[in-house]
C-alpha cells in the first residue's frame, strides 16, 4: 500500500528434495509433495501460478513435462523424449518454453510453442554446454550459463538467439566459475551463483553498470531465485550441515531459513501474489 509494491506473503516456491519436487508458502507452512515417480529436477513456475515445468529422467533420457497444480495431469513434450532435456522456464506470457538440449557432445538451448509445433536451437554451443536459461520479464532477452569461453559463465542474449553478450566477466572471483541466473523483476540486476574460493555464493550484478555484488559468505550458497518483489532471494545453502533453503533480504542482508528437512534445493519463486495455489 506504501509503495505500491506486492509483498510475497501469499506467494509459493517449488523446490527439490530426493529427486522429488515440492511446493510451499514463503513463510515455511503447507508444505507437500507434487511428483511421483521419476528423478525430477528444475522446477518453473508458469506466469499463471498453477502451471508448473521440471525434468524428469526416463528410460530414455531426461524429458520435459508441464503439470497443473490444481489437479491436472503431468503432460511430457513430445520433442524432449531422448537425450538429455533440463533447465525449463517458462517466457512471461506463458505460451513459449526455453530449455536446454543435448544428444551427444554439448547442449543447446531450444525455444518452442506450448501451443503446437516443433522446438527451434537458439544458441550454437559446437561442443559446449549452454543450459539454465531465464528470461527478462519484458521477454525479449535470456540470460544464460555458458562453457563456450572454457569455463562456466553468465551470458545475455535476444530471445532469438542473436546479440550475444558477456555478462560475468573474467576479473572476479578465483575459479571463474558463474551460472545459474536470475533475472529480478524489475529488468535491472541478475542474481547468479559464483565460485569464490572454492566455495560457490550469491552474487547479484547490475545490468546498468556492471557492479557485482556478493551478498553471502557463510557456508556453500547455490541456485538463486529473486521474489516477485525484486528484493528477496531464495538460495540453497549449506550454513546449517545439511542443505537447506534461506530466504534472504537483499537490501538488509538478513536472512531466514525457509526449510528445516536437509537436502532442499533448486527453488522456483511463483511469479506474483497470490499464484501458486
Amino acid at each position: 500500500w506504501i509503495t505500491g509494491v506486492h509483498g510475497v506473503a501469499q506467494t509459493r516456491l517449488l523446490f527439490v528434495r530426493g529427486g522429488r519436487i515440492y511446493v510451499v508458502d514463503s513463510d515455511g507452512w503447507g508444505e507437500r509433495q507434487v511428483t511421483d515417480g521419476g528423478l525430477s529436477l528444475s522446477p518453473a513456475w508458469a506466469p499463471d501460478g498453477h502451471t508448473i515445468a521440471y525434468s524428469v529422467l526416463g528410460s530414455r533420457g531426461w524429458s520435459i513435462v508441464t503439470k497443473d497444480l490444481a489437479g491436472g495431469a503431468a503432460h511430457t513434450l513430445p520433442s524432449t523424449t531422448t537425450g538429455l532435456n533440463t533447465t525449463p522456464a517458462f517466457a512471461p506470457n506463458g505460451g513459449t518454453l526455453a530449455y536446454s538440449h543435448g544428444d551427444e557432445a554439448g547442449t543447446d538451448l531450444m525455444l518452442i510453442d506450448l501451443a503446437g509445433g516443433g522446438p527451434r536451437r537458439i544458441t550454437v554451443g559446437h561442443g559446449s554446454d549452454n543450459t539454465s536459461p531465464e528470461f527478462s520479464p519484458e521477454g525479449r532477452r535470456i540470460a544464460f550459463t555458458s562453457g563456450r569461453a572454457g569455463h562456466p559463465e553468465v551470458y545475455i542474449m535476444d530471445v532469438d538467439g542473436s546479440n550475444v553478450e558477456l555478462l560475468t566477466p573474467f576479473n572476479f572471483g578465483d575459479q571463474n566459475y558463474r551460472s545459474n541466473p536470475d533475472w529480478a523483476s524489475d529488468g535491472q540486476r541478475i542474481a547468479f551463483q559464483s565460485q569464490i574460493a572454492g566455495q560457490f555464493q550469491i552474487m547479484v550484478i547490475s545490468l546498468r553498470d556492471r557492479a557485482v555484488k556478493q551478498l553471502t559468505s557463510e557456508g556453500v550458497n547455490e541456485d538463486p531465485a529473486w521474489a516477485p518483489d525484486a528484493r528477496h532471494i531464495v538460495f540453497t545453502s549449506s550454513r546449517t550441515g545439511v542443505k537447506q533453503l534461506f530466504i534472504l533480504d537483499s537490501e538488509s542482508g538478513r536472512a531466514r531459513q525457509l526449510t528445516h528437512a536437509g537436502g532442499a534445493r533448486l527453488a522456483a519463486w511463483s511469479h506474483s501474489l497470490g499464484q501458486g495455489r
